[in-house]
């Protein structure tokens, strides 16, 4: 008999299993207060969220697992978006009054979907908002204290015609990192998640004015990122032995843990041959079938000179990407206040930092709202038994792959060097990041020129349980993949099939009719009494099967290969239920031992689907009348009986009651057909 992470035994299972932690916290990206969500942000990366969290809960107990995300509320992208809202009409009320009406209708959202976190908070609003800038306060206090912090004075974009510095979204360029096609180049980053030096960005205008801004020098605290290229690329040479790690987040990292390097346009080459002596020592890389060539550096500061002499000859160039540093403050008036370090007053912390440890506030949030101490968050966060789990978009891997880790290794040094016991290490988390989810073969953007469906609209053609298992079998662990739902496809013919509707078949259809089949057949020939024959060997058998391939796949957060193990497991069953079901020809004896085999299936597909599919497994629970104790995995392999008493009656089935059905609006479409 093995045992498991925790020392439990682990009875009923022959072959090893993966490990999983005593505790967890699963977070989800947090979208910006800007906005209702569009598809992408619950197709793309909470369903998968609130899918593990579910899996973990019945796991690892859900007293265990915290669930955390929320509404990004600062920043210029709100800020910005209020200005116009109101500037057009569209919205009357404050700024925090835009957010919390934007941050309901989040909630709302989530609920439809079925997506369940302890605590779905907001960065700007209520208790939340209180703890997240205390936390915010010390964190940053103690990166400062510890020396990790620096003061650097860059120039910032400055409107004359408005009179104000721009921050953020308020400018828009051409994104001036090497092999990067965005158009969307904001102050200092892309839309694709590139960091660059705000004077890099090629073509900036005022989203103020239309007006080519000037700059201006301001100063602000940066992290020293940097200093942490060696820890982070020991990090990734664990990552890479892992199955747990997508390759997409080792190889994104690794992307910019090389020296800091500017490409130059062949047709600059003999200007820059006379500037060559002018700039810091440098290598010359010669890449003949280029249409440019590569100038690699020792330093980033060597890099930045390089820059502007480069600027002021007026020899054209992108950086490639390397590590800056990390810039945590700002002086946009709508962010969380930092703190006062030596005599800058006045600045606010940028919001990319601030969100990356807001999940930890809203941990802290949620458990006082439990009645917690407040050092509780600990035992999730820093414990060696416990495990973080954060789901993103491959496009925000910089940030929670780059410069969170970096800021945790740096709160780990830290808490080495005082051995002071109130300093918990920070474990690294767990990134588990999607390939693109893209919308008729092309990626979507709410700033794009491709507009994503809205979360709720979605609902208007399909149920959430629909959605939910289509998104999860996409595979965007794997790849990008393209969502095509057929009422918003216009090159979709009458007759073709809806994918989304397809993958929902096995549900609405297969397994539906063998719940169904199941339950009348047991009020018809059994007085609606739950059969409690042991299932035969050979169904415990197949059960076994295919739930240790479902765990072993959940563990490396597969989805996709989950929901073709769940496919297989549950066609089968069906195919059991045709050959062996005969109420009409079998004695009593034969028919209770083919419906407690049949039960035992369903029980265990039920197991299996409910993290994916939660409406419809609890409403399956109702109806056969047993508590949350079935979902278990602790008793996975017992029979329903094992959680009733003798005799244990079902819940009347009705006629035609459905535990998984289409929407209402694909029995028009199939009827007017």
């Amino acid at each position: 008999m093995s045992r498991n992470k925790d020392g439990k035994q682990q009875k009923n299972f022959d072959i090893p299993r993966p490990e999983f932690p005593k505790r967890a916290v699963v977070t989800g990206g947090m979208p910006y207060g800007n906005k209702e969500l569009h598809f992408g942000h619950v197709g793309g990366m909470l369903v998968f969220a609130d899918t593990y969290a579910r899996f973990l809960r019945d796991r690892i107990g859900k007293e265990n697992v915290i669930f955390v995300s929320g509404t990004d509320c600062y920043g210029s992208p709100i800020a910005e978006g209020w200005r116009q809202k109101v500037a057009k009409g569209e919205f009357e009320g404050s700024l925090e009054d835009f957010v919390r009406r934007n941050h309901e209708k989040q909630k709302q959202t989530l609920r439809d979907y079925a997506i369940e976190p302890n605590l779905y908070a907001a960065s700007g609003l209520g208790r939340a908002k209180e703890i997240h800038a205390e936390f915010t306060l010390k964190f940053l206090q103690g990166l400062y204290d510890k020396g990790q912090l620096q003061r650097i004075s860059t120039m910032q974009f400055f409107d004359e015609k408005a009179g104000v510095f721009l921050n953020g979204r308020q400018v828009v360029g051409k994104c001036p990192v090497e092999g990067c096609c965005s158009e969307k180049g904001y102050a200092d980053e892309c839309d694709l998640g590139h960091q660059y030096m705000p004077e890099n960005l090629l073509n900036p205008v005022s989203t103020l004015t239309g007006e080519t801004p000037t700059m201006k020098p301001v100063t602000n605290w940066y992290f020293k990122l940097r200093d942490y290229e060696q820890l982070l690329k020991d990090w990734v040479a664990q990552m890479q032995k892992r199955k747990d790690v997508r390759p997409v987040v080792h190889k994104t990292i690794s992307e910019f843990l090389k020296p800091p390097a500017i490409y130059v346009k062949r047709e600059f080459e003999e200007k820059y041959l006379s500037l060559k002596e002018q700039m810091p020592e440098h290598t010359y890389i010669e890449e003949k079938k280029k249409p440019s060539f590569t100038i690699e550096f020792t330093t980033l500061s060597d890099c930045d000179e390089a820059c502007r002499i480069l600027t002021q000859n007026q020899i054209r160039y992108r950086t490639g990407k390397t590590l800056v540093p990390f810039r945590l403050t700002g002086n946009i008036e709508w962010g969380v206040p930092a703190p006062v370090l030596e005599d800058s007053e006045g600045l606010t912390v940028w919001v990319w930092p601030e969100s990356l440890w807001a999940p930890i506030s809203f941990t802290q949030t949620y458990l006082e709202q439990q009645g917690k101490s407040a050092e509780e968050w600990k035992q999730y966060w820093c414990s060696k038994d416990s495990t973080v789990y954060q789901f993103i978009g491959q496009d925000n891997i910089y940030f929670y792959g780059i410069a969170e880790p970096a800021m945790w290794m740096a709160q780990q040094q830290a808490a080495e060097k005082t051995a002071d016991p109130d300093d918990g290490e920070l474990q690294l988390p767990v990134i588990v990041a999607n390939h693109h989810i893209l919308f008729l073969d092309k990626k979507a953007s709410s700033s794009g020129a491709v507009k994503p469906p809205m979360a709720d609209d979605l609902l208007n053609h399909y149920t959430p349980e629909q959605l939910r298992m289509h998104w999860l079998g996409l595979g965007l662990g794997q790849r990008s993949v393209s969502f095509m739902p057929k009422p918003y496809n216009p090159d979709a013919n009458p007759g073709d099939a809806d994918p989304v509707v397809k993958d929902g078949l096995l549900l609405s259809n297969v397994y539906n009719r063998m719940i169904r089949t199941a339950f009348y057949t047991t009020q018809k020939e059994l007085d609606g009494t739950l059969p409690d024959a042991a299932p035969e060997e050979e169904i415990v058998a197949a059960a076994k099967k295919a739930t240790l391939e479902y765990e072993r796949h959940m563990s490396k957060f597969a989805f996709h290969q989950c929901t073709y193990v769940l496919d297989s497991y549950i066609r089968n069953a069906s195919k059991y239920m045709a050959k062996a079901l005969h109420p009409d020809t079998q004695s009593k004896e034969e028919l209770v031992q083919v419906l407690s085999n049949l039960f035992y299936m369903i029980r265990i597909t039920g197991i299996l689907l409910h993290p994916m599919a939660p409406i419809g497994t609890e409403k399956l629970r109702e109806y056969l009348q047993v508590d949350e104790r079935i979902w278990s995995w602790e008793t996975i392999f017992e029979p329903i009986s094992y959680f009733t008493g003798e005799n244990h009656k079902l819940k009347f089935l009705p006629p035609r009651t459905d535990f998984f059905t289409r929407h209402e609006s694909q029995f028009v479409t199939e009827e007017e057909a």
